[in-house]
C-alpha cells in the first residue's frame, strides 16, 4: 500500500493548503460587532449598479473537482474517453497538469482552488495562485469562433440581471476536466454563471459542451466563499515540489498486496467518523461513513461517491480516493477513530457512532 498511498497524496499537496497575507485586515468590508467579516451582509455593487464580484474566493467543489462527469451516464461518454480515465487512474494521475507544472485550463473553474477576481466595467480578471490568469472581456465583443487554441481559452462576459454569464471557447486539448482525468477536445465550449448572493457567498453553475466526447451538454453546480482578511500569494509549481520522482507503481499494486480480513473485524469498523484535524479546502468538519457489504469494506467522504477499500493489514486499507485509512482501537479493542493517511501527516477522524 505504501507506494499507492504515497504517490496520490503528493497530488493533493500540489495546491497550497492556505494562501494568506500575515493577518492583514481587508479594508472597507462590513463587520460584525466583534470585528469579524460579516459574510451575510448585502451584496456590494459597482457604480453602475452591477454586483461587484471583486475579492479572493475559495471555490468549494467536493463532488465535481474529482469527477466532473459524476452526473453523466456511462453511455453518454465516448468509450475511448472512459478507457482513458481508467488508464489515468491506474497510472496514479501522474500526467495531471498539477504534476506536470502546466496550467489547468477549464478545470480551474470547477476545481477547489482559490481565485482573485478583479472587476472593471470592460474587463474582469481571475487570478490564480500559480500565476495563471483569465481575461473576461465585458466590452461587447463577440466570442471568437476560429481561435488559436490556448491553455485558458478565450472568454467574453455579459450581465443577465445580477448574474455574470461567461462564454468560453478555444481551449487546447492538453488539459483534463477534473482530477480523475476526463478529457476534452478543442471543440469544448463552456458557459459559467456567477451570482453573488450576499457579501461572502457565491453560487456558480458551469455548463460544458464537447460533442466529440460527451453525448450532451451538462451543468454542474458549486459554490465559493469569500476569503476575507487574507490575500493571494503565489505558489510556483516548479519551486514547491518535485513529485514525479515519487510517482512509481500503479493503482493495482494495492490489489496485489491485498490481505483477507475476517468479516467480524470489518464489521467493527462500520460507523460515522468526524474530522478532528482540518485539512485542505473541503468543507469542515469532513465526515467519513464506513460500511460493510458482501464481505467488503466501503468508505464515503460526504459529498463524494462511495469507494471500496482494499485491506493491506487488519487495520490499514488503501483505495480511499488514492489515500490510505488506518483504524485505531483502545485497550478493549473498540474502534475510537481512524486516520486519513497523507504524506504530510495522518489526519484524525473521531468515531461518532
Amino acid at each position: 500500500m505504501k507506494t499507492v498511498v504515497f504517490a496520490i497524496i503528493l497530488f493533493a499537496l500540489t495546491t497550497p493548503l492556505a494562501a494568506q497575507w500575515v493577518k492583514h485586515p481587508t479594508p472597507g468590508i462590513p463587520r460584525t460587532a466583534d470585528g469579524e467579516p460579516n459574510l451575510t451582509a448585502p451584496t456590494p455593487r459597482t457604480a453602475d449598479g452591477k454586483p461587484d464580484l471583486s475579492g479572493l474566493w475559495q471555490r468549494i467543489s467536493l463532488k465535481y473537482a474529482a469527477n466532473i462527469a459524476a452526473d453523466l451516464k456511462p453511455a453518454e461518454i465516448q468509450p475511448w474517453a472512459e478507457a482513458l480515465v481508467k488508464q489515468r487512474a491506474e497510472d496514479l494521475q501522474k500526467d495531471h497538469m498539477s504534476i506536470q507544472c502546466l496550467p489547468w485550463g477549464p478545470s480551474y473553474s470547477t476545481s477547489a482552488r482559490k481565485a482573485k477576481i478583479v472587476q472593471t466595467p470592460g474587463l474582469i480578471l481571475m487570478l490564480d495562485e500559480d500565476l495563471t490568469y483569465r481575461q473576461i472581456f465585458m466590452d461587447g465583443r463577440a466570442l471568437e469562433t476560429d481561435t488559436n487554441p490556448s491553455w485558458m481559452g478565450y472568454s467574453v462576459g455579459r450581465w443577465e440581471g445580477d448574474t455574470l454569464v461567461v462564454e468560453s471557447f478555444g481551449f487546447n486539448d492538453r488539459t483534463w476536466l477534473d482530477r480523475d482525468g476526463h478529457p476534452h477536445t478543442e471543440a469544448l465550449r463552456m458557459t459559467e454563471r456567477y451570482r453573488r448572493r450576499d457579501f461572502g457567498h457565491m453560487e456558480i453553475e458551469i455548463t460544458l459542451n464537447d460533442p466529440q466526447v460527451y453525448a450532451r451538454p451538462w451543468t454542474v453546480a458549486l459554490r465559493a466563499e469569500l476569503m476575507a482578511d487574507t490575500d493571494l500569494l503565489e505558489s510556483v509549481c516548479n519551486e514547491s515540489h518535485h513529485s514525479l520522482e515519487h510517482w512509481v507503481g500503479t493503482t493495482s499494486d494495492g490489489k496485489k498486496s491485498e490481505v483477507k480480513v475476517a468479516p467480524e473485524i470489518l464489521a467493527k469498523y462500520a460507523g460515522i467518523y468526524e474530522e478532528q484535524d482540518f485539512w485542505g479546502n473541503r468543507p469542515h468538519p469532513a465526515i467519513i461513513e464506513v460500511t460493510v457489504s458482501d464481505g467488503a469494506l466501503f468508505a464515503e467522504l460526504k459529498g463524494r461517491e462511495k469507494v471500496q477499500l482494499v485491506a493491506q493489514s487488519e487495520t490499514t486499507f488503501s483505495g480511499f480516493y488514492g489515500l490510505g485509512i488506518k483504524f485505531v482501537t483502545d485497550g478493549q479493542g473498540a474502534v475510537t477513530h481512524l486516520l486519513e493517511m497523507r504524506i504530510s501527516r495522518d489526519y484524525r477522524f473521531r468515531r461518532t457512532r
